[in-house]
């Protein structure tokens, strides 16, 4: 029987050799804003890195002090063609979105937003929160479902247990658990593990897979490629495995799969499209919509995309200028 035939498993990790090549792609430092710029450590996109599986953003931020950084003060700002994975460590954060639902986003607690055609939403951390610990992911649709209404849904993951190690699926399915969520992407992988100091576990692969591991708390092995604390990982498909091990302080993992999306994007500020002309079109009814811009005569008779907003909260997120070349397409 082979591993595809296999429900997913786990046990500990035996010494061997790695079973696929490693990449990995370091952080980049982004300031995300707030009072005082509370900074954010981007290991999704890349220039030589779009996308793994579906997923197409990952941002890392924490554990940080709110009383420095000013917490997660993110108003109100648009998606187009993606879905938000906001998974919290520590801390608090209050979600509201345009189609009427306000949420807190709270530790081990999955909050998908589906964008499909078109949401605006904020994401504020709470004035109770001290220390605020995260990441924040973003998956591009398919071209079968990016068209379709905006959808938001919250699930808690029993932890799965296994000697030296715990696992939260939040996304898809893994070492016996399932994620009941429908992502409207098929074949995609998120999940949490832990390990304790030293341990270390084999986790059946799909071979049609390609795999991340975020090193989220501390440096770790993957497939015996060392990947130090908030680098990313990125096993390509082929694997039947995962080797992942913790170093001597123990490590928290974010793991990210899928079967590569073979679509190609255009991704820009907070818009996934397909291209140049469909990001410049979401822009531009974006700024007409809330009142940044005049509309377009082009846009003429086009349902709104981005919805309606309470009005006592922060001013909205203006788009930034397009650049002056024209975007191109990545896979």
């Amino acid at each position: 029987m082979t591993n595809l035939e296999k429900d997913p498993s786990l046990s500990v990790l035996e010494p061997g050799e790695p079973c696929a090549p490693v990449e990995v792609l370091p952080p980049r430092e982004v300031p995300l804003g707030g009072i005082r710029a509370m900074t954010v450590y981007r290991t999704l996109p890349q220039k030589q890195r779009s996308l793994v599986g579906a997923w197409c953003f990952l941002d890392h931020y924490g554990p940080d002090d709110v009383a420095d950084t000013g917490g997660m003060e993110v108003p109100r700002h648009p998606h187009t063609g993606l879905a938000t994975v906001s998974w919290l460590f520590t801390g608090r954060i209050d979600h509201l979105d345009s189609s009427g639902v306000a949420a807190p986003v709270l530790p081990g607690e999955l909050n998908l937003m589906i964008a499909g055609r078109g949401i605006t939403h904020q994401e504020i951390s709470t004035p109770e929160t001290t220390v605020l610990h995260g990441v924040q992911l973003w998956y591009a649709l398919p071209e079968a479902t990016r068209f379709t209404e905006h959808h938001f849904a919250h699930y808690a993951p029993e932890p799965v247990t296994r000697p030296g190690a715990g696992i939260r699926v939040f996304v898809g399915e893994l070492a016996g658990s399932t994620s009941p969520v429908d992502t409207r992407t098929p074949d995609l992988l998120g999940a949490e593990l832990t390990l304790e100091p030293g341990a270390g576990i084999t986790l059946d692969a799909r071979r049609d897979f390609e795999y991340a591991a975020l090193a989220e708390t501390g440096a770790i092995t993957l497939n015996g490629t060392a990947v130090a604390h908030r680098e990313l990982g990125y096993a390509p498909p082929g694997a039947d495995s995962l080797h992942i091990t913790a170093g001597a302080a123990g490590a928290r993992v974010i793991l990210l799969g899928g079967v590569p999306l073979g679509e190609e994007i255009v991704m820009w500020w907070n818009f996934v499209g397909r291209s140049h002309e469909e990001i410049e079109e979401y822009r531009r009814r974006y700024q007409a919509e809330l009142g940044f811009e005049p509309a377009d005569a082009r846009d003429a008779g086009k349902p709104a995309l981005f919805g309606p907003y309470p009005d006592d909260q922060l001013p909205p997120l203006p788009a930034p200028p397009l650049p002056t070349v024209r975007l191109r397409a990545r896979r």
